[in-house]
This record gives structure tokens, sequence and C-alpha cells, in this order.
């Protein structure tokens, strides 16, 4: 099988499995994070089918959809990779960028980095910020059941990974315990370039939300 076959083969599979998903995590936010990694890896020197794998398949399972288990995302993605009968390396490369993609991954110390992680973080960062970011946090917080907004819980910026997998904390806590500090956490030039403009918007749109609040 070519790349253009496996790469077709992956977005089918990926669009039927994500089909129910929360709103947030579903097929088009794995769409956005695609076309994305594309656009930097075209500035970047990488392993372009790696990149867009890990792209697709980032989120097949994600862990807070599944109890924590943060092995079941790689476990699904090597098992599908392997049926087509990708390459051994490809497969394990990609299982490792699902395990170190995740902003609560960096609780961790760094055991994995590679030019194709830095991409696709990149790009998955970016769908957490902006417009798409504000959305997605909502959409989410929803989902959850959480408070919107409660003056009377502090963000928390002293987290432990526990503590902030385990967070139910209202949604515009999360702005301040991670969305407002990916900018300064992008992998390559050309992320690092288009977050600027994201991270602008949301400190504008805390503005208005606080005005309007208040």
């Amino acid at each position: 099988m070519d790349h253009s076959e496996i790469i077709e083969k992956t977005q089918s599979f990926v669009r039927k499995t994500l089909e129910n998903a929360e709103g947030g995590h579903d097929w088009w936010h794995i769409h956005r994070v695609w076309v994305n990694a594309k656009r930097i890896a075209q500035t970047e020197e990488a392993d372009l089918l790696i990149v867009e794998l890990a792209a697709l398949l980032h989120d097949i399972a994600d862990s807070k959809f599944h109890n924590g288990d943060e092995e079941i995302g790689p476990s699904v993605a090597g098992e599908f990779l392997r049926g087509l009968n990708v390459d051994e390396n490809t497969v394990v490369h990609v299982q490792q960028i699902i395990r170190h993609i995740s902003f609560k991954a960096g609780f961790d110390k760094a055991a994995f980095r590679s030019k194709e992680l830095e991409i696709v973080q990149d790009a998955d960062r970016l769908d957490a910020i902006g417009a798409i970011g504000i959305a997605r946090t909502f959409s989410y917080g929803g989902f959850k059941g959480r408070e919107i907004y409660n003056p009377e819980i502090k963000p928390n910026l002293n987290m432990s990974k526990e503590e902030y997998k385990n967070s139910a904390a209202p949604s515009i806590n999360h702005f301040y315990e991670k969305l407002l500090l990916l900018k300064d956490k992008m992998n390559t030039p050309t992320g690092k370039a288009m977050a600027e403009q994201r991270h602008h918007f949301m400190e504008m749109y805390l503005d208005q939300f606080y005005s309007e609040c208040n």
C-alpha cells in the first residue's frame, strides 16, 4: 500500500470510530489537526507519513474518555496500523507520539522527542487555542457538567498531573491552567507564528467576558 492509500484508509477508520465523539474531540478536530500538521511539516525536515498518521490517530481513544487509560490510544492505533502492514518502525513512532503529545504528558519528564512529535503537537495545540479552542473548552465543560465561571474558585497554577487529570474546575479556569500557556510551549517557528494571533484572540475574549460579568 502506498502513502495515499494508507492515509485514505486511516481517514475512513478514524472518521467512523469517532462518529459519536464529544464535539471537541470529534472527526473535525482530527481533520483540523491533520491539516495544520501538514502545513507545519512543509517548513520542517520530517517523515510526512508519520506526521499524517500521528495527526489522524492521536485522539483515536483519548484517555479522558476511557477511564484515564493512557495506553488504549497507542494500542488501538498500533493494532490498526499493523492491520495495514505499515512498517513496524513507523507504527512504534506513531504510538510514541500518541503517548507524548498531550499537555498532561508534559507533567512527566520527557522520555521521547522527535521532529514529527513536535509538528503534530504544535498542530494539536493550535486547535486548543483561539476561537476553536474557546468553543472546544466550553463544549467539553458542558459535556462534563462543569460550571462556566465561578469567581470563588480560583485557577490552580501549580497542579500535579493527577490534579490536572481529575480537575472539575469551571471552564474559565482552563484558560489559565492550560490554554494561555500553550503559546510559549510551541515547538516550531511556524507553530509559534500561528499561535500568536490565536493567543491574542483569547486575551480579547477574556477581557470581554469579564466586562460582561462585571
